[in-house]
């Protein structure tokens, strides 16, 4: 089905009203709840167990790896401005007014890490051949791979011939790189490996952010692109290395860091339990930051299980929304 992505209507100014900017709101949703409380609220917080929190005020609402639910309510949220709103039941520019300003203080899940770790990229092969094969045999076509491969974001491994996914950081420097076996089931990362860079293909100028779990998911939605004939490389394609379903993951947190222009982001996860409490959880972080889009694939587990239904079915058009 043809379309477009959606366009989030920008908020109305009141006479009175404090304004703010959207930057204002990304470095105040990083604040996180359990932060907040340790050094705003410290007599409202009770440990329960090792990393979990309540509050005193409610102890169903319980907090943990980045992100608060209110069992009793059955809501919850990632950031000290979801639970303002959603708990203290204060208006959203009541609720910035509070955590603004304290934003520069305090630890955001939007930040990078000031520490480096040192990547221990796999030793190349002379030929690429068998990774390039194991695309190909995924219905991942031969441009897509070139392109991985003149770039450097696709390579195969000595002594074991793994394709090589490979993630840079801002500068072009690798930090990551994602090992999957071309004849087994073997999946891996290399040693030193920084999912904050996890694999990605950026545009040369879009606001448009599509998000995947794996390296080959994102070339498998590449290949759908050209499939549907449409350039691939008209939106930032990034993958997370894998899901948790705790928090924004980091690989999302560093991009968004990264590339300020972002306005609509589309989450590609897997049709299953972990992908769809991941996707969840990401909208709940980002939600009134960003245009949000979960789109999961329409058959199969996970987007090359579409790829290559669709290449099954003769390449015909898909009735997904086109972003």
């Amino acid at each position: 089905m043809a379309g477009g992505w959606l366009h989030s209507a920008r908020p109305r100014r009141h006479p009175g009203m404090m304004y703010y900017g959207k930057d204002a709101i990304m470095d105040v949703r990083g604040i996180g709840l359990l932060d907040y409380l340790q050094r705003y609220e410290p007599d409202n917080l009770r440990r329960v167990s090792p990393g979990v929190f309540c509050t005193k005020e409610h102890d169903s609402l319980r907090i943990s790896n980045g992100k608060w639910y209110w069992f009793s309510q059955g809501f919850g949220g990632c950031s000290a401005l979801d639970y303002l709103i959603k708990v203290k039941n204060l208006p959203f520019t009541t609720a910035m007014e509070r955590l603004h300003g304290k934003a520069a203080g305090m630890p955001s899940f939007f930040a990078p890490r000031n520490h480096e770790r040192k990547l221990a990229l796999p030793n190349p092969s002379p030929s690429s051949e068998r990774a390039a094969a194991y695309l190909l045999k995924r219905g991942i076509g031969q441009a897509i791979i070139d392109y991985c491969l003149r770039t450097g974001l696709l390579y195969e491994s000595l002594p074991y011939h793994n394709a090589v996914f490979v993630g840079f950081d801002a500068r072009g420097q690798p930090r990551y790189a994602a090992l999957r076996g071309v004849n087994s089931s073997f999946k891996g990362e290399a040693r030193g490996s920084d999912k904050r860079f996890a694999f990605r293909v950026r545009a040369a100028d879009s606001a448009a952010l599509h998000v995947f779990e794996g390296a080959v998911d994102l070339l498998s939605y590449a290949a759908l692109e050209t499939l549907d004939g449409r350039f691939w490389r008209r939106d930032h394609l990034l993958s997370l290395g894998g899901v948790s379903g705790n928090g924004l993951p980091p690989a999302l947190g560093q991009f968004l860091h990264d590339e300020r222009g972002i306005r609509k982001i589309g989450l590609h996860l897997d049709n299953d339990p972990p992908g769809r409490r991941a996707a969840e959880c990401i909208m709940d972080c980002l939600r009134g930051r960003y245009a949000l889009y979960d789109l999961p694939p329409p058959q199969g587990k996970d987007y090359n299980d579409w790829l290559r239904l669709r290449l099954q079915q003769g390449g015909q058009n898909d009735a997904t929304e086109n972003l």
